[in-house]
Formats: C-alpha cells, structure tokens, sequence
C-alpha cells in the first residue's frame, strides 16, 4: 500500500466504519438497516445524521427544517433582550436587588459590528455602579444578551432559582443585567462592584439545534483585562441540554473551588467526584 492510499477496510483487524453506519464501499446504496441506525442515532442527537436524499439532493422536508432553524439562529442573534420584564422577574421572585446597566454599545446592530464595545460599559452604567456602597462581597452575578437574547430571557430565572440556594454562605452584591454585553465586561462590573468573583451568564452564540443555549462565565478576581484563559465556563445550559439543576450543582461546586484555591482558568479542575450524586 502506498502512503498516500488509503487503509483498505479489508485489512486484517481494522474495521469498516462505513460498514459500521450502514453504507458501502464507494456510492452504493444504504442497505434496508440503514433507516433504522440513522433513527437510532437521530434519538441520541439533535445534530442531522442520517438525512435522506432524492437523487443528488437533499429531501424538500429537511431543506426546509435546516431554513427553519437557520432564520431561529438569526432571529435569536438579532434579538433585543426585554431587560425591563427580566428584571422584574427577579426582583419579584428571586432576589430583589436588580441593577439595569448598558454597554457602550449604542444598538444590537453596533453591538455586532464592534464587539470591543460590548465589552465595557457606557458612562451612565459606570455612575450607577459609582454609587453602590463600597463593601465588599463574594460574589457579582452579571447577566447579558451575548449573541442569544432568548436564551438569557428563558434560562436565567429558572437557573438563578437553582443556583442561589446553593450560595447561602456567599455575599452577594446586586444582579446586574447587561444590555449589548459580552463576557468581559463582567470583569468591569465585577471590579467596580470589589466582588471577589464574577459569574456572568449569558446567551451563548446560536447552532442550528441550540438557538438558546446559555453560558456561565466564571472569573476570579475581575478586572479589565483578564482573559478567557483566566475563566471557566460552563455551556449549553437549558433543558435540551445541560439542566437548570445540573447547571447550579457545578456552578456551586467550582464557585466554593475558586473560593478555596483563589483562582478559576485553567489551572482550575473540577472532578466528576466532587459534584455529588447525580453530578
């Protein structure tokens, strides 16, 4: 065999994988099994596996769900977070303390097109910040619309409702929601609020099965110019994926870990172990 061909599936010991889903050497037909594995694998994954086609082209029914969920995708990165509903959804049945600040981003469509500015306030957030009392605290929750304004609208109250519970021995400063914010600008609001972590939770950027997927940003000691290998990040929060309950359970355990070893980022490791039963 020369090295530039490739293994030959009848190689002693080596397996055929395309034999193994279902389909033949070269272009041949998928056997009659076929459907059934790809139903299979479609139950265990919202990716598309297993599509059927009609000669050279993909069926009218799956071109038309992959549009679908392309203009969800869309939608859900053009989305204006309702920061008024969300703010009164946890002031009225989570926590009371609720600041409402912006970031130097003057419009989603500004927000898009210059993500350095959704990375630090406005002067008008900056002043409200100013005038919070000087203590310090533990713990500064920030919640922004990222690239997925529904999933910071859908996830967030269910998850702080799990979460805060968990972090009765935490003190807390006043939940920040953030409108045209991304991550680091939790770093800002954590330093001028002297907390001692951030954690900011926002929509993460849209798949075609996961419009609303929702992000949990930890940083040790925040500051402006920490970067992403200074954070740990937990994805892909909501109940298609990483559950509310879930969620919080390791959102606690490496909150109470950052805690104890005075760090997050990569130096930071949490075992399946310390997340308890069902972790």
């Amino acid at each position: 065999m020369s090295a530039t061909e490739p293994d030959s599936p009848d190689t002693p010991g080596t397996p055929d994988i395309r034999a193994a889903v279902g389909a033949k050497p070269g272009n041949a037909p998928l056997p009659q099994q076929a459907p059934a594995l790809a139903a299979r694998l479609r139950s265990l994954t919202p990716a598309r596996v297993g599509l059927g086609r009609t000669g050279v082209s993909l069926r009218t029914r799956d071109l038309l769900d992959f549009s679908r969920c392309h203009a969800m995708a869309r939608d859900a990165v053009h989305a204006q977070l309702a920061a008024v509903a969300l703010a009164a959804e946890i002031e009225n049945g989570i926590r009371p303390a609720v600041l409402r600040l912006h970031s130097a981003a003057t419009s989603r469509a500004e927000y898009l097109q210059r993500p350095d500015l959704g990375r630090r306030l406005n002067d008008a957030s900056r002043a409200i910040l100013a005038e919070q009392p000087a203590d310090e605290v533990d713990l500064a929750l920030v919640i922004a619309d990222g690239l997925s304004a529904s999933a910071a609208q859908r996830h967030v109250p269910a998850l702080l409702r799990e979460l805060l519970p968990r972090l009765s021995d935490w003190w807390l400063a006043p939940i920040s929601i953030v409108e045209q914010g991304r991550v680091a600008i939790g770093d800002e609001i954590g330093a001028a609020l002297r907390a001692e972590i951030v954690v900011v939770l926002l929509g993460e950027r849209p798949g075609l099965s996961s419009p609303d997927s929702l992000g949990a940003y930890i940083t040790w000691q925040p500051r402006p110019g920490r970067t992403d290998a200074e954070r740990n990040c937990i994805s892909n929060i909501r109940p298609e994926g990483l559950g509310y309950a879930s969620a919080a359970r390791l959102l606690a355990v490496i909150l109470n870990e950052a805690r104890r070893l005075r760090l997050t980022g990569i130096a930071l490791k949490v075992e399946a172990g310390q997340l308890g039963p069902g972790g």
